[in-house]
């Protein structure tokens, strides 16, 4: 079987366009991250959820985990729960977005029934209470 010959002039590039930093947020995926941020972070408890955040100190966008406890509920309701707190955290991260910080939210038994707007009150306390707004 013939084999084609290799091209002799370099394939053109195109310069690829600079973009500035991403703004939406990233998320926190491993068990260390969630456990620094709990060890060193500052908590602050609100009733519908329980927010810790650590300052990172670079100007990167916020990164963001969430999770819940099976004292909430079996997994359906966890999910629920969880699925409440991102739209929580993705409406108020649209209009006001933070950066430089690694944010854990903790869902509580509250969560689920709690009225969404009050929710929302409840993250923007907690960013206030934990110095990153």
């Amino acid at each position: 079987m013939p084999t084609r010959p290799m091209p002799t002039t370099p394939m053109p590039t195109t310069p690829r366009p600079t973009s500035p930093a991403p703004t939406t947020p990233g998320r926190l995926t491993r068990r260390a991250e969630f456990l620094r941020v709990a060890a060193k972070g500052r908590r602050a408890p609100m009733p519908g959820l329980v927010l810790q955040a650590l300052p990172r100190g670079d100007a990167a966008p916020v990164r963001l985990g969430f999770t819940v406890t099976r004292k909430v509920g079996n997994a359906v309701i966890r999910n629920r729960t969880r699925r409440r707190l991102k739209e929580a955290a993705r409406l108020l991260l649209r209009d006001q977005p933070l950066a430089g910080a690694d944010l854990v939210l903790v869902g509580r038994a509250a969560t689920r029934s709690r009225e969404f707007a009050a929710l929302q009150q409840d993250l923007r306390r907690a960013l206030a209470k934990a110095g990153v707004l």
